[in-house]
């Protein structure tokens, strides 16, 4: 049995994809290309597709993973192709290689997130960050289906950084960016979180709905600060290059 590895996107409107939608569309993707898919057990068997630690809907997403099992070895890339063409536009699959380590899902430890704050000035972006980081905590509340749950956010915020305004905005508008490394930890601490933070510690409010863009996401490096390309080790193991570290990345050109 082969297994292949996948990097893929959620790019534009179909940041509005959920999981399970875009679990629907990937398994037509798979009869589509005619994917060789190896199938569970059971009455009711289904392709062997690994998902891992997917984006929150209404996130766009350039670093999202996932692991497939085959009957018959494919080419990765040759396989990559195939199913980025049975995929619609902004589902995209971006990278494919074979697994030839164990371990994707733990390798996948932090993110890093970049925010598009509309209507806000960089400059009290700048402040809000500055009160959040120097806060010793931050308690936030988020609806669960068991009810109001407060937790502190501040523990699992690496860094939180302004970034330059982009070049798309109108000039009469302003905007502010931030750059966000937040670890994966229980309970998740998702960048609306961070937003309700700002909120609670600086009053941060932006006018508009922020626009969120996973840019990586991968083994946090305590000695760099940087987030680690998770499928480095496996090109490693086939001979290939190391990648550089997965939170050079960055968000697509225009709005996102």
């Amino acid at each position: 049995m082969q297994r292949i590895r996948l990097r893929y996107t959620k790019r534009g409107r179909l940041r509005f994809t959920s999981h399970r939608d875009f679990q629907r569309a990937f398994e037509r993707a798979l009869r589509r290309a005619e994917v060789p898919m190896a199938y569970s057990a059971g009455f009711t068997p289904h392709p062997k597709v690994s998902y891992a630690n997917a984006a929150p809907t209404g996130t766009g997403s350039e670093a999202e993973y996932l692991e497939i099992a085959l009957t018959e070895p494919r080419d990765p890339e040759t396989l990559r192709v195939l199913l980025d063409e049975s995929l619609p536009a902004g589902l995209d699959v971006i990278e494919a290689v074979e697994a030839r380590t164990s371990g994707l899902a733990d390798r996948l430890t932090a993110s890093v997130w970049e925010l598009r704050l509309d209507g806000v000035d960089p400059a009290d972006a700048r402040r809000a960050v500055e009160a959040f980081t120097g806060a010793g905590s931050v308690e936030v509340q988020r609806m669960t289906k068991n009810g109001v749950r407060t937790f502190d956010a501040r523990p699992a915020v690496v860094s939180l950084e302004t970034h330059g305004s982009p070049a798309d905005r109108p000039t009469d508008q302003p905007c502010a960016i931030l750059r966000l490394v937040v670890r994966h930890v229980t309970p998740a601490v998702r960048p609306d979180d961070v937003l309700s933070g700002l909120r609670a510690v600086a009053d941060l409010a932006p006018p508009v709905p922020a626009a969120v863009t996973r840019l990586a996401q991968g083994l946090f490096d305590e000695e760099t600060g940087t987030v680690t390309d998770p499928l480095a080790p496996d090109r490693e193991a086939a001979g290939g290059l190391t990648a550089q570290p997965a939170a050079a990345a960055t968000a697509p050109d225009g709005p996102a």
